[in-house]
């Protein structure tokens, strides 16, 4: 079975278990090992696993050579818990596999995980006031969009005729957008959006749509500061300034604002273990479990730079605010670090990037499911978060200008003329009506013969082509149409006018004279020398 390249899609995180699973069983050698005088027959040793199924990840598409030998080993962890291998004995069902000489081996069948059966969530109506209904008399507050300047010139290229006077008219003043229309509004082009960049026909298998709150997309749009970083309406909800401080810290090393230079051997790394028990400590993940299926559908687009980036620009805008935030922030602490030379190294085996990505990948994305690859899939997605963060954690522009330009054409005043009410009922629009068969024969008859007549007259009268290549023409104008050509030609007489004879004069017969007359033959003799 040859791995492939599995894309964006339900169901991405169980068709790439089920895929492992299948490829890890055919490729993985068996043999026959001894254990206390003992001889076990197809098994393998636990160090031989771990050799088979990093090599497998490491060229597998959609994993790649980031994987590590300690993420290969939870994931045998994982095999083992949920009876993809047993021990020689039969045993399973712990997590307590090592990278050993410890002998295990395939059950009859390793179960491959199914898919879920989701309800399907019909797609929300946004319903808009009436346009009709008079103003309400107290507005509710709305978000701020682009207002749209017009000048005098504009306006009359917009609203007037071209020809003749302009017909009486009225201005149709529409209610205002509340608050609740705007977030929705956002929420339905969001969305749109993103399934249109994961080139889903639905986003129904990957996100249950009623779990997207509108507030939202909306805060994290509008709430941000100057760096982009979103800002809470409430408090309770930020980072203890303890951590935020040791953030900074490591952050901007040895730069350090809020504390003061360490003054023992091992600070940094002391400080490093507090934010990583901090994080390691949450229920949840960052990414929550109601997006996971969401950001490892996008994990299929990564070989298409431009639209993961979007991709993940999009699905970031979904998030809780108070996640939103504290994603920004780590990741933006991940990326300085992993490139601060001035920093010393924070593990003696493990580079400082590797480190970053393996201490915080599973506090940013994993499953509720056991059966399931999140850590090598959140391993990727932050590998990728490090190196585009700063596109991937922004507000998508384009996104933005386009909702804002709905909202305003929604907002827009409208002009209503006189007798062309859009509601106005019109009688149904006739494109023919019936002629008599007589009449059908006709316009048949001119109809097609007036071109042909014209053509044939265009070959009669063109002295540009040969009097040989005239008649070819004419002869298979005659076949094909014989009706007009007996028209144009009905005597023979009439189609010779074309071809006038001429008069061939025989020539002369020549008489050729001779000087001198014929002279006998003489042989003369030749002298050699």
């Amino acid at each position: 079975m040859e791995p492939g390249l599995v894309g964006p899609g339900p169901y991405r995180a169980t068709r790439l278990w089920n895929e492992i699973i299948e490829l890890f069983r055919a490729g993985m050698p068996l043999r026959k090992h001894r254990c206390r005088f003992k001889s076990y027959e197809r098994c393998f040793k636990a160090s031989e696993a771990v050799d088979c199924l990093h090599e497998l990840l490491g060229s597998n598409q959609n994993f790649g050579p980031e994987v590590t030998r300690n993420q290969t080993v939870k994931l045998l962890k994982k095999f083992l818990k949920n009876h993809v291998i047993e021990d020689i004995k039969g045993r399973w069902g712990k997590e307590d596999f090592q990278d050993d000489g410890h002998l295990y081996r395939f059950p009859p069948s390793s179960p491959l995980k199914p898919y879920p059966k989701k309800t399907s969530c019909g797609k929300e109506v946004i319903k808009f006031p009436d346009w009709n209904e008079p103003k309400a008399g107290t507005s509710q507050e709305h978000m701020p969009v682009k207002s749209v300047t017009m000048n005098s010139e504009m306006w009359y290229k917009r609203h007037s005729i071209a020809i003749g006077e302009v017909p009486a008219c009225k201005l149709v003043f529409r209610r205002e957008l509340t608050q609740t229309n705007i977030e929705e509004i956002w929420k339905s082009m969001t969305l749109s959006r993103l399934q249109k960049v994961l080139g889903l026909d639905s986003l129904d298998e990957v996100l249950d749509i009623k779990l997207v709150n509108s507030k939202h997309i909306v805060q994290n749009a509008y709430n941000v500061n100057k760096q982009g970083i979103v800002t809470l309406e409430d408090k309770s909800k930020e980072l203890p300034h303890w951590i935020l401080s040791a953030m900074k810290c490591l952050a901007n090393w040895p730069s350090c604002s809020d504390l003061k230079q360490p003054t023992y051997s091992g600070f940094e790394r002391d400080v490093f273990k507090t934010i990583v028990d901090y994080f390691g400590q949450m229920k949840e993940p960052l990414l929550t479990f109601h997006f996971f299926d969401v950001f490892v559908s996008v994990l299929g687009l990564l070989q298409k730079h431009s639209k993961a980036v979007e991709a993940l620009q999009i699905s970031c805008l979904l998030l809780p605010p108070e996640n939103r935030k504290r994603l920004q922030l780590l990741v933006r602490m991940m990326a300085r670090i992993s490139v601060n030379k001035d920093l010393p190294p924070l593990s003696e085996s493990v580079r400082t990037r590797t480190l970053m990505v393996q201490a915080f990948s599973r506090c940013i994305l994993c499953s509720k499911d056991e059966m399931d690859l999140d850590e090598l899939l959140a391993a990727k997605l932050v590998s990728f978060l490090m190196d585009n963060y700063q596109e991937i954690l922004s507000v998508p522009s384009a996104l933005k200008s386009s909702i804002e330009e709905h909202v305003v054409h929604l907002q827009r005043v409208q002009i209503k003329y006189a007798g062309a009410d859009t509601d106005a009922t019109f009688p149904p629009p006739s494109f023919c009506h019936q002629i008599s068969t007589d009449e059908f024969e006709y316009q048949r008859a001119t109809g097609s013969q007036e071109p042909l007549a014209a053509l044939l007259e265009e070959i009669a009268t063109n002295k540009e082509i040969s009097v040989k290549d005239k008649k070819k023409k004419l002869k298979q104008f005659q076949k094909s149409y014989p009706e007009v050509y007996r028209v144009r030609f009905p005597t023979p007489e009439t189609e010779a006018v074309l071809f006038p004879e001429k008069n061939k004069q025989k020539p002369p017969v020549l008489m050729w004279a001779l000087k001198k007359p014929f002279q006998p033959f003489h042989r003369t003799r030749s002298f050699r020398m």
